[in-house]
């Protein structure tokens, strides 16, 4: 069975707690002081680099971080610079801001720093990312849909993400924008992909054992219809309503995990 993942992840729903307790962001400290490089903020996906970036230097040094350095890729020879290269490849942590998702692949897809995020990802270095940083993580990942809406293929689109996780499409600020209906549309037309849509100030760590953890104060949804019997999506009408029939859901908040691979919840007892 291929591998779905290689290294760490952290995948955070976006609008994460950057002022109380930052149980998503003090994890990410934590995970990134085990090793021996900076933290990085990756600013690709916002073309408000600074203002973004100065945020969470504020949150990581408050945090305890006390290595961090800002990466700004705006244009794709920011992408391909040596400077920005080297940064990532000396990183024992890389955080992708929000912002627009394509905007990280159209800037950084095929370029030296894209290569060297895979590098330090399969070296050991942690990838985190929130929001439009979190949807870049799957192969496919969704770049619009309209939020509160019934399931209809009109409504959904999607493009190749950097496919540093298998066999999942993510969407984020899930329960607080209505995005159920975008997610099971994603699903039914690649129904060998799972679906995990994600809470804000809900985050994901999943490790090389392909297990997922849930942390912080909502709840991750898991679609699965790699056994459904029926969807009318290939027949659909733009504006038609989905059917798609015998799926599988889970609900997990924090403390639970999911095996990915295997596609069973974890509980907890």
């Amino acid at each position: 069975m291929e591998e779905i993942i290689k290294g760490t992840l952290m995948i955070i729903g976006g609008a994460e707690d950057t002022k109380g307790n930052c149980i998503i962001l003090r994890r990410l400290v934590e995970l990134a002081n085990m090793g021996e490089g900076k933290l990085i903020i990756l600013t690709a996906a916002t073309e408000q680099p600074e203002k973004v970036a100065q945020k969470y230097l504020d949150v990581f040094h408050r945090l305890g971080s006390t290595e961090i350095k800002t990466v700004h890729i705006q244009t794709r020879q920011d992408a391909n610079g040596e400077n920005q290269v080297q940064e990532l490849r000396q990183a024992s942590c890389i955080f992708m801001t929000g912002g627009d998702q394509l905007r990280i692949t159209a800037l950084m897809g095929g370029t030296k720093t894209e290569a060297a995020l895979f590098d330090a990802f399969n070296s050991g270095t942690v990838i985190a990312g929130t929001s439009a940083g979190a949807s870049v993580m799957s192969e496919t990942m969704i770049t619009s849909g309209n939020d509160d809406d019934a399931p209809k293929k009109c409504t959904l689109k999607m493009a190749p993400g950097l496919g540093l996780l298998k066999e999942v499409v993510i969407d984020q600020h899930f329960a607080q924008r209505g995005r159920i209906g975008r997610l099971l549309t994603a699903i039914a037309q690649n129904p060998h992909v799972l679906g995990i849509g994600i809470d804000e100030d809900t985050g994901l760590v999943i490790t090389n054992d392909s297990v997922l953890e849930v942390i912080g104060s909502h709840a991750v949804t898991i679609v699965d219809g790699k056994n459904s019997d029926f969807s009318n999506v290939s027949e659909l009408n733009p504006n038609e309503i989905l059917a798609f029939t015998n799926i599988k859901m889970h609900i997990l908040p924090a403390g639970y995990k999911y095996n990915i691979q295997y596609r069973r919840p974890i509980i907890r007892r």
